[in-house]
């Protein structure tokens, strides 16, 4: 299945963003503070708003009611605007099937309803998961994408097993809070663009082919006219490193907790 933007069905609602929860970045094009260039491809675009996203949600005890779904120009999935009965409104990541009225409350032992969120050592086994904490205070860092969710496995030693939804299998404490459901708008990996102005408007610039360029911008260059093969053995990125299969990943302090590899 293969989806344009005008064809998504997009339960959102007609409303503007709200004014206190966003703010302005400046575009800085893939280029560091000091002006190099650290990601390449980017730049230019569409102007945009950053909505201020709740991920910590730490209004534990306080329900909440969803009063609107819209989009956020930063992120692939859809966005929550809540407002708590203290009055206060926040945005948060909207999960799959959460409509507009319902209500979500955030404690170390709650229902399990798609929205809510509590600490993972009173989530049951099976249950998807996503927005998920790696140190206890810290706010979510994991499962944030469009369609992405994770599974409680088991519990065991102060830790939670989940399934990653790359099919790792990792430990994380259990005092760490998460949200029941999945992240919203999994059509996402169905949306083609359909035209090179549309990945202008996202602020990515053309990429052109090693094998097209001179042997001084690329390895893979200066092997004459036409399409024709690399001339090198394995394949290798513009600053001569080995590309495509080879493991990037370094050792990181976080290693000894995961139990399976992705495959």
């Amino acid at each position: 299945m293969r989806l344009t933007k005008n064809k998504l069905n997009k339960p959102l609602s007609k409303k503007e963003p709200e004014k206190k929860l966003i703010k302005f970045l400046k575009n800085r094009a893939g280029r560091s503070r000091t002006g190099e260039i650290t990601v390449r491809h980017r730049g230019g675009g569409a102007k945009r708003l950053y909505r201020i996203i709740d991920f910590g949600q730490e209004k534990i005890g306080i329900p909440a009611k969803v009063l609107a779904l819209e989009y956020d120009p930063y992120r692939t999935a859809f966005i929550a605007l809540l407002e708590y009965q203290d009055g206060e409104k926040r945005y948060i990541l909207a999960p799959q099937n959460l409509k507009v009225g319902d209500e979500i409350l955030i404690a170390e032992k709650t229902e399990l309803k798609v929205g809510n969120r509590m600490k993972l050592e009173n989530i049951l086994p099976g249950t998807l998961i996503y927005n998920v904490e790696i140190a206890p205070g810290r706010g979510g860092k994991l499962i944030r994408s469009a369609g992405a969710a994770a599974k409680v496995l088991a519990r065991e030693g102060g830790f939670c097993h989940i399934e990653m939804p790359s099919k790792e299998i990792r430990k994380i404490p259990e005092e760490c809070f998460a949200s029941v459901g999945s992240v919203s708008y999994p059509e996402h990996r169905f949306e083609i663009l359909g035209k090179a102005g549309r990945t202008r408007y996202l602020r990515r610039r053309p990429e052109v082919r090693g094998a097209a360029m001179n042997p001084v911008d690329h390895p893979h260059g200066g092997a004459g006219g036409g399409k024709r093969p690399i001339g090198l053995k394995h394949p290798k990125t513009p600053w001569g490193k080995p590309a495509r299969g080879v493991k990037t990943r370094k050792r990181k302090h976080t290693d000894k907790y995961i139990i399976k590899r992705r495959k």
